[in-house]
């Protein structure tokens, strides 16, 4: 039987393809550089060939490799002069050796003859733009490299590669620049997001300050993450509501929030109400329930005043945080949870870490994202913000009318230290709506005085030298002692008594006195008529 097979002979005027198709298959302007300076050696035997890329800047001539960058400034190279110039520059290597002294270019050419020649061609777009692209440098024997660039398949392969070049470079830089857009509206995205959401939790924790604006973003860069909390500030700076606000506007939000604080449960029964019981785990225990890290699954665990827990309990709660798991009191199989913990104090756990009362692998665990809440004093521009929404919660509580917010008030409220912070605010501000009629705007005389701490003389019933007089509710005295027997009258002397001293702190200056104690001049001076101040 004969073999029908035919071998197909190569046609001549396809010969090329092969090639071309090695340079289209380069994904990448450096892949097409190589493949082309491949070819140009295996196909042409030019025994020394490069190719040198223009960067972004077009300032740089770029090899692959670890060849140093050339400076097309530079005209110590001949890469130089043909960027330059625009046209083609062909020497002998000999020559160029001797008149161009420029170390890099003196290294890649050492070693070749003398007598070949060197043919530098600039490349740039054949279209658009025709945008200079970099440079290809051949050397070799005069006869070959002569008639190499005067061929016109060697011509068709240089257009080639620089309409290759050229629609990779514009390719690469067009997904460059989808990427960065992408990024940009990512950012934006990402950004008008954290806006809302500080936006958001600005209806709950109120203020303006830098110091809470500050806050809001921080406490929305942490709901974003699952790492724990640690919030620390004093008393009163609102830590529970800081708490709630991470977990409303975290991926959580769905899940339950649960609060507990650590220094208000005995010590006995903190276990099991963190971590549940079985029936029969100990006396009273007649079913099994949950606790508190099973209630929370899903949701957020806000742990107050964490530094009143006791040590043996915090060893237990770190394994929790490392693993994962937690083991009920009296069970003997582990539950599995997760869940968000924020933690909170108003003590320096580093000194209590110090005295061996709290752990320190503890606090670097529940430390993951720490948050310090400014103090009122440092917050003081919130005040009247703050006030106001404590006003309005009073009077919807309450079922009261309006109750205006006088600027009197808020300068008596921003003379003060505010040791209790937020919470020291909304107790004066809900004493003096007690005392306020519907309709009428708070006054100063409406806010109760302020508590002075008693000092060692005061215990001891001495009067300190120097200082004003004070009126502590809980010691039953009243200015210069003595039993009290009529209140009114009792506070009509503390009044004037302090009156008095504040007009001699002011050299009788009625209006540094009025401003200090918090009152308009004229009902200062109507107090100094009422109490007979202005007698001698």
């Amino acid at each position: 039987m004969r073999d029908e097979t035919k071998t197909l002979a190569p046609v001549p005027a396809l010969a090329g393809m092969a090639e071309a198709l090695r340079l289209v298959e380069g994904g990448s302007p450096a892949e097409l550089r190589r493949r082309s300076v491949s070819l140009l050696r295996e196909r042409l035997a030019l025994p020394w060939v490069r190719c040198l890329a223009l960067d972004a800047s077009g300032r740089w001539l770029e090899e692959e490799g670890e060849a140093p960058s050339l400076a097309c400034d530079d005209f110590r190279h001949p890469y130089a002069h043909a960027i330059r110039n625009g046209r083609p520059l062909a020497l002998g290597l000999g020559e160029a050796r001797t008149r161009l002294d420029h170390e890099a270019f003196q290294a890649a050419t050492a070693g070749l003859p003398a007598a070949w020649r060197l043919v530098v061609r600039p490349l740039r777009a054949c279209d658009g733009k025709r945008e200079w692209l970099g440079v290809l440098a051949v050397a070799g024997p005069a006869e070959r490299v002569g008639a190499l660039i005067e061929c016109d398949d060697y011509l068709a392969f240089e257009a080639l590669l620089c309409r290759l070049w050229a629609w990779l470079v514009r390719q690469h830089d067009e997904r460059r620049d989808q990427a960065r857009l992408r990024d940009s509206l990512a950012e934006l995205n990402d950004g008008a997001r954290r806006r809302t959401l500080s936006e958001r939790l600005g209806r709950r924790i109120l203020g303006e300050s830098p110091a809470i604006r500050t806050l809001r973003d921080q406490l929305v860069r942490a709901a974003e993450t699952n790492l724990a909390v640690l919030l620390q500030g004093e008393t009163g700076t609102g830590k529970e509501l800081v708490a709630r606000g991470i977990h409303e506007v975290s991926a959580r939000h769905q899940g339950p929030f649960l609060a507990v604080n650590c220094a208000a449960i005995p010590e006995s029964l903190l276990e099991a109400e963190l971590f549940g019981h079985v029936r029969g785990a100990f006396s009273g225990a007649e079913r099994d329930r949950e606790g508190l890290f099973g209630e929370a699954d899903g949701g957020t665990l806000f742990l107050d005043e964490i530094g009143d827990m006791p040590l043996a309990l915090q060893a237990k709660l770190l394994r929790v945080l490392e693993t994962g798991r937690y083991r009920p009191l009296g069970g003997d199989r582990e539950r599995r949870v997760d869940l968000r913990l924020v933690a909170a104090t108003h003590q320096p756990l580093h000194r209590r870490i110090r005295e061996g009362s709290f752990r320190a692998d503890l606090y670097y665990r529940l430390g993951q994202f720490p948050l310090t809440l400014p103090a009122l004093r440092e917050r003081r521009e919130d005040i009247p913000v703050l006030a106001q929404a404590f006003i309005d919660d009073f009077c919807r509580r309450e079922g009261r009318e309006d109750i205006g917010l006088g600027r009197a008030v808020l300068r008596a409220l921003d003379d003060r230290d505010f040791p209790g912070n937020v919470r020291e605010l909304r107790n004066l501000i809900d004493y003096a709506c007690a005392m306020t009629r519907d309709g009428e705007s708070l006054a100063p005389e409406a806010l109760p005085v302020a508590s002075v701490l008693p000092s060692a003389e005061d215990a001891a019933g001495e009067s300190p030298q120097g200082g004003e007089a004070s009126l502590d509710p809980g010691t039953g005295g009243e200015p210069g002692g003595g039993e009290v027997f009529d209140l009114r009258r009792a506070l009509r002397d503390y009044e004037a008594t302090l009156i008095r001293q504040r007009l001699a702190r002011f050299d009788g200056n009625r209006t540094l006195a009025a401003e200090s104690l918090g009152l308009p001049k004229r009902t200062l001076a109507h107090k100094c008529r009422q109490l007979q101040l202005d007698s001698p």
